[in-house]
């Protein structure tokens, strides 16, 4: 019996039908439930040399790790966090790209109840008060590359909470612990906690920061039961096998790496697949698909777009069974080519940092169509509402809503709420329903096609960017009087950032003053924010309030893009 099947009752493949899993699909857990201790000790006790995962550096070192070594390592870094005064309900900033150490913090957090905030390396300085002093942060642990340390220093002064800051790789830093040394030197025995430290289900898991439209990024609060929406994830939706290896693309600083990197694979008993690239290449890639025998794999559509630009007839991937993909829009010609080369369709999904796999295709249920993301994943309640919250008939553009009646009775995965942010809860929770600023339309079989966000943030290559974190960056240019930032069609990366600008009395548009825009953002915001396409005009398009219309932006570049792209 897999491990999953003790939290739904039966096995995967005993399901006949969609309308079978919808309606049986059920989830059960105590109301101590704990990933860590209830599915990773488990497995670590009960099956402790089957493999978790299997990490791959840059360099092809490689190390293999077991889920009792997972359990052993989770409990020394439980030991070492409690030693640096971390405790129940202390937020911790998790700043690891792609190290297995974010694992054994991510259990360790879990042991003693802590908060796990994931966070890009990508950060700067203002990025890093920000998040810290917004979400309370008492400890962070970062990565020793780039200049993440460095960075976070400059901040030195400005944080409110951080009570202590740990370092990978033993890199000697002022000011800094020595993570891994801590951590070896740690016991790994570990009780779990009762009465008053006791953990329970409800209690916040996860912090995560989702950028918004008008302000800094929201903070999205998980609890404890936020894993076992991923059942749906890994076990239904990839497919993965028990035993197999699952290969999700994703930097831990993102929750895409939570959907295909822990969770749901876990609960299926496969083992993950972490590679620590730099830089994404697709040959290097597709040779890790063939050499360490993937079985199950997801990507964003830009990365199967980049990989298809290499010859897959050079490389073995008879090893895959199912390919999934989530971010943005799938191209029905990538679908299609991937398919020629590997005989594989590819299963569209759908989910936001609120939720998990909320709209989906599931295997062998539902058939892939491309350009539809699928139907209601089960255990969730899908509508498409317009603006007077009335379903929406066929082919008309709604809002993508979910069914959630209260915190207690809402789908597992969904979010509780946005921390310290009554007017985002006011907006995103009412009548019944959790609207996720997402808008789509059905076809006439009732299949979900995507249309786009109804606020203006930005999703590229599987980045999720909010306009006044760049605008607020331009603006500070003397060169910049005002600006919009907004989406604009790309043929690799879905969309890409683009600014449209307008000058400064004195200032002349020129290649050499765009170049010089864009390093200032990458050096100013996080680099994957700044605008690969900027536009100087004369005016920008307002609302009778003075607002800038963004979508007007939006409209025109994509009407223009794609008259051009017929000719």
């Amino acid at each position: 019996m897999a491990i999953y099947e003790r939290f739904i009752g039966r096995d995967r493949d005993s399901f006949t039908s969609y309308e079978d899993v919808n309606e049986n699909f059920k989830i059960s857990w105590n109301k101590d439930f704990n990933f860590a201790y209830d599915v990773v000790d488990v497995l670590g006790t009960e099956k402790p040399d089957k493999l978790a995962m299997l990490w791959v550096s840059s360099t092809g070192e490689e190390k293999r790790f077991t889920f009792r070594d997972v359990m052993l390592y989770s409990n020394k870094a439980a030991n070492y966090f409690t030693q640096n005064g971390i405790g129940k309900g202390d937020p911790v900033l998790l700043v690891l790209k792609r190290s297995y150490l974010f694992w054994f913090c991510m259990m360790g957090l879990h042991k003693i109840g802590g908060i796990a905030v994931q966070a890009t390396d990508m950060l700067t300085e203002k990025d890093y008060v920000y998040r810290c002093n917004a979400g309370k942060i008492k400890g962070v642990v970062v990565t020793a590359d780039g200049a993440c340390t460095d960075n976070f220093d400059l901040g030195e002064g400005q944080y409110e909470t951080v009570t202590c800051k740990f370092v990978t790789k033993h890199k000697k830093v002022d000011g800094w612990l020595d993570f891994e040394e801590g951590l070896e030197n740690a016991s790994d025995e570990w009780t779990r906690p009762t009465g008053k430290d006791a953990v329970m289900s409800t209690d916040t898991m996860l912090m995560s920061f989702s950028s918004g439209t008008t302000g800094y990024p929201k903070m999205v609060i998980h609890d404890f039961t936020y894993p076992l929406g991923h059942i749906m994830t890994g076990v239904f939706w990839h497919r993965v096998i028990d035993g197999g290896l699952h290969f999700t693309i994703s930097d831990t600083g993102w929750l895409k790496s939570l959907w295909g990197k822990m969770y749901g694979q876990w609960f299926g008993e496969s083992a993950v697949l972490i590679y620590d690239f730099d830089k994404f290449d697709g040959a290097d890639i597709l040779s890790k698909l063939e050499k360490y025998k993937v079985t199950t794999f997801c990507v964003p559509p830009t990365m199967y777009r980049m990989l298809l630009q290499n010859d897959l007839s050079k490389y073995d991937l008879s090893s895959l069974t199912h390919c999934c993909t989530a971010g943005e829009a799938l191209n029905p010609k990538v679908f299609d080519d991937w398919k020629a080369y590997t005989g594989l369709e590819i299963y569209e999904g759908f989910g936001q940092t609120e939720t998990t796999l909320c709209i989906s295709t599931i295997a062998p249920f539902m058939k892939p169509i491309p350009g539809t993301i699928g139907i209601s994943t089960p255990g969730y309640d899908v509508r498409l509402l317009n603006a007077d919250n009335e379903e929406c008939a066929p082919g008309e553009t709604g809002e993508i809503c979910i069914r959630y009646p209260s915190k207690k009775e809402r789908p597992r995965g969904t979010l509780c709420e946005y921390h310290n942010n009554p007017d985002e809860n006011a907006e995103a929770f009412h009548d019944g329903f959790y609207h996720t600023g997402d808008t789509a339309y059905m076809d006439e079989h009732g299949r979900v096609k995507y249309v786009g966000r109804n606020d203006d943030v930005i999703k590229s290559s599987g980045y999720r960017i909010g306009p006044f974190e760049v605008e607020s960056v331009l603006v500070k240019h003397p060169a910049v009087y005002e600006c919009a930032i907004t989406a604009y069609p790309d043929e690799t990366r879905g969309t890409i950032v683009k600014a449209t600008i307008i000058l400064r009395d004195g200032y002349e548009p020129s290649d050499e003053l765009t170049k010089e825009l864009q390093t200032y953002v990458k050096v100013n915001t996080a680099p994957y924010k700044y605008p690969r396409k900027i536009e100087y005009v004369d005016s920008l398009p307002k609302t009778i309030s003075n607002k800038i219309r963004r979508v007007e932006i939006r409209q025109r570049d994509y009407d223009k893009y794609y008259a051009n792209q017929k000719h």
